[in-house]
């Protein structure tokens, strides 16, 4: 990939025995939405936070827009952490302020620029107020302003959803699409697949720190579509569970049936017949991406390698803004 905003080759992260990180080698394109997807504890905030240099890998290295990130981080990349991190004694036009300044911009035009953002997401009556008497969900947003303040050329939004009401999820997501368009690139990681599949072009999924799929999402369903059986039916049920079956739900007037890696759904539909299901519909379909997401991350969900289970991992404290590089 010739024109990346992002590239990690073959970057590893261990904390004592625990390995965080297993030789991840990662391309984001310039302009794309990229989503950084697995199980809670599989690796992301790890590799989010070698991408910006909150931590060093043990090995493998990280390129951002070609060049070492020390030299293009503080000016071109918006971070928003997982851990949120911000002062809660400072006003918060006073604090958006600061952090529009610690990352090259003037004082006044930060100022306008944060004005501006908090009109826009229904904050303009609180920028005199401090940020502890914020609730959970708009410190979120005053964050997020902080993140876009300097209109980075990468945004870097792990888990971005949490903490947010459905209608405050929406507004982000316009967000994120707004600057899509814009052609900033945008990477995020989620453990949320319904939303990874309605903002992303690529995903990586990693789980126990390797990664299992890298690609368009596209592409990777087209590759997943021989897996996914929509039936529906009249009679008994009995002979929905076997050997090929991964998982099934109830779907309208029949059940949807996700079956395991390469299986044939010739002998499911042989099976209904013979327990003399009535079967009105037998449709491979294209898979979800959870769907996607539970065929290959489902049962790896554990401990990683070299590890005695996921208590072995330490905890890591919030990020705050004044900190990151």
């Amino acid at each position: 990939m010739q024109d990346a905003a992002l590239r990690l080759h073959a970057v590893t992260k261990d904390f004592g025995t625990f390995r965080a990180v297993d030789a991840l080698d990662l391309e984001v394109p310039r302009g794309s939405i990229y989503g950084l997807l697995g199980p809670n504890g599989s690796g992301k905030t790890t590799t989010i936070r070698m991408i910006m240099g909150i931590l060093g890998p043990d090995t493998g290295r990280v390129e951002l827009f070609g060049d070492d990130p020390a030299r293009t981080r503080r000016e071109k990349v918006g971070y928003l952490p997982e851990e949120r991190g911000l002062y809660r004694r400072m006003k918060v036009l006073e604090h958006l302020v600061f952090l529009g300044r610690i990352r090259g911009v003037d004082g006044r035009a930060a100022s306008r620029k944060a004005t501006d953002w908090l009109e826009r997401l229904g904050l303009g009556d609180r920028a005199q107020k401090r940020v502890e008497d914020l609730s959970k969900g708009m410190q979120q947003k005053v964050q997020f302003i902080g993140t876009v303040l300097h209109d980075p050329e990468l945004l870097v939004l792990d888990e971005p959803f949490s903490g947010l009401d459905p209608i405050n999820q929406d507004v982000l997501e316009e967000i994120v699409l707004e600057y899509h368009r814009k052609g900033t690139t945008i990477l995020f990681s989620t453990h949320l697949m319904h939303q990874a599949e309605r903002l992303c072009q690529r995903v990586c999924l990693i789980s126990n720190a390797r990664k299992v799929l890298d690609g368009p999402l596209e592409e990777l369903k087209r590759n997943e579509a021989d897996g996914i059986v929509a039936i529906d039916f009249e009679g008994p049920d009995a002979w929905i569970g076997g050997p090929e079956v991964l998982r099934s739900e109830v779907a309208g007037a029949g059940v949807r049936i996700q079956l395991q890696a390469g299986a044939d759904p010739q002998p499911l539909l042989e099976r209904a017949v013979a327990a003399g299901a009535r079967i009105r519909r037998f449709q491979v379909e294209e898979p979800r991406l959870h769907e996607i997401f539970v065929r290959h991350a489902g049962s790896r969900v554990g401990s990683a390698p070299g590890t005695q289970g996921a208590a072995a991992r330490p905890a890591e404290a919030a990020v705050h803004p004044g900190a990151l590089p």
